[in-house]
């Protein structure tokens, strides 16, 4: 179970979406995310769900990887389809008990709910599949460096994002241990009502968060022992190489939210 889940995981590789500057692919993400809300019928859909498709193509990565980023959100989209569908009011009703209404709009707006959540789920899973977590912080670090000019900690911010993406596959690793450990003394963790899988959860928590605190003095008495000082005049070993790639990509973000303004009518 935990080893599909992709959050966290790098997939190396030499696509077009490997070699972009990571700058570039976190702005685009970030850019996605912000006009999906433009789309309001099928066309401006399907315009977004071709982009997404040229983008899971160029990067090369095997469709399963993003299926598996969906299937731990799944019942979450579901939950909020659901709701959308119950409770929109619209001119063609379909079925109507008390407050709850069944209507054409409600299910048109539940389909666009529903491909919206997968949409970004796509796109977020190529951002972080085709960068490396060393690399994504430096983008986020650069993006965040007009900040210390009111005094935010922008070099300490991205150390934590840097530490929190790194031990991501490794707390995923010890979670997998853990839960073999706890099978072979007889726990079931998918048997059961949710009160007895909630509760079978916690002989997995309590030795997961001891090991994270045991790491994070680890961590912290050998930076100490390096000598680490934060940010400041730090050098990079990693240098930040934006090239015409990058602008292209940008190019086509911007022609999308066009093709957006001009389909959503």
């Amino acid at each position: 179970m935990m080893e599909k889940l992709i959050f966290g995981r790098y997939i190396p590789g030499n696509s077009f979406i490997h070699q972009l500057d990571p700058r570039a692919k976190l702005l685009g993400a970030i850019w996605f995310i912000v006009i999906i809300f433009l789309a309001n019928n099928w066309l401006t859909y399907v315009a977004l769900i071709l982009f997404v498709l040229l983008a899971v193509k160029l990067s090369e990565i095997s469709p399963r990887f993003f299926i598996n980023g969906v299937k731990p959100l799944i019942w979450l989209i579901l939950f909020t389809v659901i709701l959308q569908v119950l409770f929109t009011s619209g001119q063609t009703i379909w079925f109507r008990f008390g407050p709850v209404v069944i209507s054409q709009e409600g299910v048109l707006n539940g389909v666009f709910i529903f491909f919206r959540f997968v949409l970004i789920i796509f796109m977020s899973t190529i951002l972080t599949l085709t960068t490396m977590p060393l690399s994504l912080t430096d983008a986020i670090e650069y993006l965040l460096r007009p900040l210390n000019a009111i005094k935010v900690p922008v070099h300490e911010i991205a150390l934590m994002l840097s530490i929190a993406l790194r031990f991501v596959p490794t707390l995923m690793d010890e979670t997998e241990k853990i839960m073999n450990a706890q099978r072979a003394r007889g726990i079931d963790f998918g048997e059961g009502n949710i009160y007895q899988q909630m509760k079978a959860i916690v002989p997995l928590l309590i030795p997961l968060f001891v090991s994270s605190f045991n790491r994070a003095e680890e961590l912290a008495t050998a930076m100490e022992a390096r000598g680490y000082q934060g940010g400041e005049g730090r050098t990079k070993y990693r240098q930040l190489d934006w090239v015409s790639r990058d602008t292209t990509v940008m190019v086509a973000f911007a022609l999308l939210t066009g093709v957006l303004y001009i389909l959503r009518g």
